[in-house]
């Protein structure tokens, strides 16, 4: 997957940007109460884009229901075009090849070593032979930064930043167009975080990933994320660049982006002055 050039962290999509996830009019409610309203979000090809939200508003939700571990009510997904919905059973395994997705806690099995981890998908989805799948997970190990040797370490063995990098190789095993990552960065400490974060960007630059990060972390929000799109009353109330983030008149939206603890990380004079994502 090509990225557009010259592409900068604030950057506004020409009008032939390709949408390469395309949610449209989605809702998904549990019995009675609707956790998300005819809800429409567009990622396109190469983009990291972060989504946030207050807790409780739907966030993890939307996500799962994108990946299809939850149902909707309403409302059609297109991924590379194609709607999972009306896809016949090969188009489908194809799209099931393109996504990889991070869990916030990681969810490896613990009965695993990372490498079995790594090799999970390429077992469902494959027919490889097994010296081929041990050059692969070795490949997607060194890819993420993690030592050789952590690839016959269970995860009880591992650090948080390590089990977060093992589970990225996981995402990563089948090279994807698209990565889900639920709240990366959250448990790690300020260093870790930001060293996760410059690893998100350089694999997006140098795989051509498109990224779809849930995430809380305003440093990742200003520092390697194309655009933003903030969730609020069962929709996308706001989304675009840190500009559009600060411009905007939701009373949660100016908390979260011009409160206090947003300008610890930049204000908005600084912002303006030429601080901020790309600077």
């Amino acid at each position: 997957m090509a990225l557009q050039e010259d592409q900068t962290q604030s950057r506004a999509h020409p009008e032939d940007d390709k949408v390469i996830l395309s949610v449209r009019d989605l809702t998904v409610a549990f019995g009675e109460k609707k956790v998300l309203d005819s809800l429409d979000l567009d990622i396109y090809r190469g983009e990291i884009l972060g989504f946030v939200g207050a807790s409780g508003t739907g966030k993890s939700v939307l996500m799962r229901t994108v990946l299809r571990l939850l149902p909707h009510s309403s409302g059609s997904i297109r991924i590379l075009g194609v709607d999972y919905e009306h896809a016949d059973e090969q188009q489908r395994m194809q799209l099931d090849m393109q996504l990889g997705v991070l869990f916030q806690h990681g969810a490896l099995f613990s009965a695993l070593t990372v490498k079995e981890n790594i090799q999970l998908p390429m077992r469902e989805y494959l027919d490889l032979p097994q010296s081929l799948m041990d050059e692969l997970a070795y490949l997607k190990i060194e890819m993420v930064g993690l030592a050789p040797d952590a690839a016959d370490k269970y995860p009880s063995e591992l650090s948080g930043g390590m089990i977060k990098r093992a589970a990225l190789a996981r995402a990563l095993a089948l090279d994807p167009a698209l990565v889900f990552l639920d709240e990366p960065t959250s448990g790690l400490d300020p260093i870790g975080a930001a060293e996760f974060d410059q690893l998100i960007a350089k694999l997006r630059d140098t795989l051509g990933l498109t990224v779809y990060m849930v995430t809380h972390d305003l440093d990742s929000l200003f520092s390697v994320c194309d655009r933003i799109a903030v969730l609020g009353q069962k929709r996308v109330l706001v989304e675009g660049t840190l500009d559009d983030m600060l411009a905007c008149d939701d009373p949660w939206v100016k908390s979260y982006f011009r409160g206090k603890r947003a300008r610890s990380v930049v204000t908005e004079d600084d912002h303006h002055n030429g601080a901020g994502p790309g600077k």
